[in-house]
């Protein structure tokens, strides 16, 4: 979520940029979270009013190019703004990728990338997610005022891009890791996206396939996953981010499976807001809850994914891991 300080340093960055000129170089490091950390709100618009239409965002089951690609338009630095406040500077953007696809125009919400997008699909997305931004921000996205720079500003001529990191490299050296150890590995991909519980419950039909049955492959084996699933907030009040709650509805799918183990984390080690990486999966995780009096149906139906986890002391907590490469799903096949 947007806060006030860092509105102040995305000031303080646009300030930076105007004093450039065509005998400087900026060096732009560039990485997830870079759109809440920039948040920079349009004139006569308050940080209070952008910080609900991100909560509603993140709160409604779009994802994050959607959420991104209204983020550009609510903003004076993201969606090639930054750039566009040195137009005769050359500029180099460094990108660490934390989104599907490694877009670096969806990561942080491109400061230094033109756009490709426009105010009108930025407008249709909140018409599909039921969203009212709010008369201050919707007379904003529905003036010019609100376009983004587009691929034929000159604002762009001297950059270059460059990612240095991504979920796919995350993926492969795990799969590297893994095969060290003596496991067969099969990596779904670094793209896969949904509704966290529903995308557990295709892990689960996987892995249990592999576990009975030996495909698409037998054990001793095991499966990776990247991507950013989504969580569709459903009761207020409960806490975890969507690796904990894809965690817990693979626990539930699993049903206790014998023989599978399972891993969901953010790789930055903040699985929203919360202070945990994700979560662990056992086969008794269901056979302990029940010990415990907790029900994974009602934790679920409530998005309480944080709480139920923490009872069982099966939370991942890894503090800041100064990186961010989205998330990562790891299956253990016996």
């Amino acid at each position: 979520m947007p806060d006030a300080a860092g509105q102040a340093a995305a000031q303080r960055l646009l300030d930076l940029a105007a004093t450039a000129g065509p005998d400087d170089l900026i060096i732009a490091l560039v990485s997830g979270g870079g759109s809440a950390l920039l948040a920079l709100p349009p004139e006569g618009v308050s940080l209070a009013e952008v910080q609900a239409l991100y909560r509603a965002l993140l709160e409604s089951g779009a994802d994050i190019a959607q959420m991104n690609r209204v983020r550009k338009h609510v903003s004076r630095i993201l969606g090639g703004r930054l750039a566009a406040a040195a137009p005769n500077t050359p500029m180099v953007s460094l990108v660490i990728s934390d989104v599907p696809g490694d877009d670096p125009g969806v990561i942080a919400s491109g400061p230094t990338i033109p756009d490709v997008s426009n105010r009108a699909e930025a407008q249709a997305i909140l018409a599909q997610y039921g969203i009212d931004p709010g008369p201050a921000l919707a007379a904003w996205i529905a003036s010019p005022a609100a376009d983004t720079p587009n691929p034929d500003s000159a604002a762009f001529a001297q950059n270059s891009v460059h990612v240095i990191a991504s979920p796919h490299r995350s993926l492969m050296a795990a799969a590297e890791t893994a095969k060290s150890l003596g496991y067969p590995v099969l990596v779904l991909g670094d793209s896969i996206e949904g509704e966290a519980r529903e995308v557990a419950k295709v892990h689960a039909g996987i892995a249990r396939a592999a576990r009975l049955q030996g495909v698409p492959l037998a054990g001793p084996c095991v499966i990776l996953s990247g991507g950013e699933t989504t969580v569709t907030v459903r009761t207020k009040g409960g806490r975890g981010g969507r690796n904990a709650e894809f965690a817990l509805g693979l626990a539930q799918a699993l049903n206790g499976l014998p023989g599978v183990y399972g891993l969901a984390a953010d790789t930055d080690g903040i699985d929203g807001t919360e202070d945990n990486a994700g979560a662990f999966v056992t086969p008794d995780s269901l056979t302990r809850a029940a010990a415990a009096g907790l029900s994974a149906t009602d934790f679920l139906a409530r998005n309480d994914s944080y709480s139920f986890f923490q009872t069982l002391d099966d939370l991942l907590i890894t503090g800041p891991t100064r990186t961010n490469v989205n998330d990562f799903r790891a299956l253990l096949i016996e």
